[in-house]
């Protein structure tokens, strides 16, 4: 992935048998994604991508969307897109306002504790409902697995970041 191209959604399937495909999204609901036509789709392993243009758009009623695209019919053409992701260009999304991030600005961060030690590598976003949560994983000792650990992306926990590191209270360092 590079970083002009940000990912809005995953294909996990198709959805019923006229070529429809479900999403998972990783912005702020279907509204995140109505705003945009047209998406690269991305096999990111691969390198595979083309471009497509939305059709119809629904909200699924899970937290994901159901998305029909131009020339895709048939559920085996649809099922043929699993994995890939949407993306759009970088600079088609909003601006930020003050205190918001895209969680691709935060991947691959350094983290240090607000004392100035090294901590790691912001490795994932994840929100499971109560707010974005950033993993970070510490460098491995020699002969051992890396450790990671959970952080809530709030004030108290996460006081500063930018585009160069992000600060961690010590209070939530491990």
């Amino acid at each position: 992935m590079t970083a002009d191209r940000i990912v809005l959604a995953a294909i996990t399937g198709a959805h019923g048998v006229n070529g429809e495909i479900r999403l998972k999204l990783f912005g702020e609901g279907v509204e995140s994604l109505s705003r945009f036509r047209a998406f690269t789709l991305l096999r990111e392993a691969s390198g595979e991508s083309r471009e497509v243009s939305a059709k119809k758009l629904r909200d699924d009623g899970k937290g994901g969307a159901i998305l029909k695209l131009a020339g895709i019919d048939n559920r085996n053409g649809a099922e043929a897109l699993r994995g890939m992701v949407l993306t759009v260009a970088r600079e088609e999304l909003p601006p930020l306002e003050e205190g918001e991030y895209y969680h691709a600005d935060l991947l691959g961060l350094p983290a240090v504790s607000d004392n100035g030690e090294a901590l790691g590598t912001v490795i994932a976003v994840d929100n499971y409902g109560a707010g974005d949560v950033i993993e970070i994983e510490c460098p491995a000792a020699e002969g051992e697995k890396p450790k990671r650990f959970m952080v809530p992306m709030r004030p108290e926990a996460v006081p500063e970041w930018d585009a160069a590191r992000i600060v961690i209270s010590a209070d939530f360092a491990e």
